[in-house]
């Protein structure tokens, strides 16, 4: 398993009327975590880039336990507690205040797709040996891990990560 912390800081405009953190700014948080885990571990979402390869999200789920409000110091803990396999990895998450408590769980599906054509393609090989050392032989599926699908050759890509299917202004 593979466990990574990155600390945040409340912004006043990532708040709502209420005080609370608005919901939609966790995605972000989660992807700060993510970037900075791979960081850490000598992977740059840049250089993947530069070779062909994206990693969009195929699924994203967020549980609120407790708010969080205008300039707590959030922790977020990155998860990875299974391999990466196939094509895709599972991020898990939790977000704690500075007394501990669990705010917020969430996890992100991440799949690797070819940029020139969206299609799905192997976790690169480089990817996969630096996180090889987090995991031994006998560690099984999460709970939260769908079930792999192997799709055909011939299969269309997902119409979400070809080209010319950008939202309009992107």
């Amino acid at each position: 398993m593979y466990a990574q912390d990155t600390q945040i800081r409340v912004r006043y405009a990532e708040t709502d009327q209420m005080g609370y953190v608005y919901h939609g700014n966790y995605a972000a948080y989660f992807e700060v975590a993510r970037t900075e885990a791979f960081r850490q571990l000598g992977i740059r979402y840049k250089d993947m880039e530069a070779d062909g390869v994206g990693m969009p999200v195929g699924e994203i789920r967020t549980r609120f336990r407790r708010p969080a409000r205008y300039d707590d110091l959030l922790t977020v803990r990155l998860l990875l507690k299974q391999p990466a396999d196939g094509t895709r990895v599972l991020f898990e998450y939790e977000i704690y205040n500075e007394s501990q408590e669990l705010l917020t769980e969430g996890h992100t599906l991440m799949v690797f797709v070819s940029m020139a054509t969206g299609r799905p393609v192997p976790i690169p090989a480089s990817i996969q040996e630096k996180l090889a050392p987090y995991f031994s032989d006998d560690e099984t599926a999460g709970p939260l891990t769908p079930p792999a699908e192997k799709l055909p050759e011939n299969a269309p890509a997902p119409a979400a990560f070809l080209k010319g299917n950008e939202p309009k202004g992107a």
